[in-house]
């Protein structure tokens, strides 16, 4: 009589092919010379996989591949993401984050496909991360966390150049700082956002105290229109439309305080004291 019964697949045999599948999307991400997934081997990847979650005890390997699939992702962050980060500095920084960041959700994306059972019983039974997150999840705990002081540190300086009046690339800025959105928004708050209005406070408090003694009361008023213009500008090119309205009232902040704190100098200088007191009251952010 016939054995009909299907062969059973070994962890390690499987985890090897599978791992031939992923060393080749790796190096397909990389811009190696690979060629591209054929439907045979996708569908072969497949069901391995699937083979694999659906056999009877104790070889049905569920939690054994979820356990490799995180790891391969903190595998390829700690061997590829990190040192490539490590090793540059500022605007080249920032790119590299970004790509990094592209490769790590199109693997999760096609990674997930190939486990798309795994995904479909084993984690939604579980409340685990689905497989097109883990790697997310690993970015955000290996990569953004220790990365995080200097990717901030360079998006300000990107900021401060354009404070001062150069051009800078606004779009890798708006991509850098969406990474921090999809990461989670209270990584933008807390993490970014606050840092950047405790820099735009000294900026501005450092240039309102030159304004207010190079310029007349009218004209001082104008540049911190000017400024308010132009913040709302960052806003709408690459910061989230919730830092508004704390960006505006921060630099409200500023230029009101100086006018405050050279009151004395301002009436013995312009004789002004009722103009310049109508002006401040009438400063609202718009």
């Amino acid at each position: 009589m016939t054995n009909n019964r299907p062969k059973i697949i070994e962890f390690d045999e499987g985890w090897d092919f599978v791992q031939k599948g992923i060393t080749k999307l790796k190096k397909i991400l990389e811009g190696l010379p690979e060629p591209q997934f054929t439907s045979e081997e996708r569908m072969s990847l497949y069901m391995t996989i699937y083979n694999m979650c659906t056999q009877k005890p104790p070889h049905d390997y569920s939690e054994e591949l979820y356990v490799k699939y995180r790891e391969l992702f903190e595998e390829y962050i700690a061997s590829t993401v990190i040192p490539s980060l490590s090793e540059k500095h500022g605007e080249l920084m920032l790119r590299e984050f970004v790509i990094m960041w592209s490769n790590v959700k199109i693997m999760g994306d096609k990674l997930s496909r190939f486990f798309h059972y795994l995904d479909r019983y084993y984690i939604a039974r579980r409340y685990l991360p689905p497989c097109n997150k883990v790697g997310l999840v690993c970015f955000r705990n290996l990569v953004y966390k220790q990365m995080k002081g200097n990717v901030i540190g360079a998006v300000l300086s990107l900021i401060h150049r354009e404070r001062l009046g150069d051009q800078i690339d606004r779009v890798l800025l708006k991509n850098v700082l969406d990474i921090f959105v999809e990461i989670g928004m209270k990584y933008y708050e807390n993490d970014f956002e606050e840092a950047m209005l405790k820099d735009t406070a000294a900026f501005y408090s450092h240039k309102a105290s030159i304004w207010i003694l190079n310029n007349s009361c009218p004209d001082y008023m104008l540049k911190a229109r000017e400024c308010l213009k132009q913040e709302k500008e960052r806003v709408s090119h690459y910061l989230q439309p919730s830092t508004e309205l704390k960006l505006l009232e921060k630099v409200q902040q500023e230029f009101s305080s100086v006018v405050t704190g050279h009151s004395a100098q301002l009436l013995e200088k312009m004789h002004l004291e009722d103009s310049c007191d109508d002006m401040v009251d009438d400063f609202v952010v718009v």
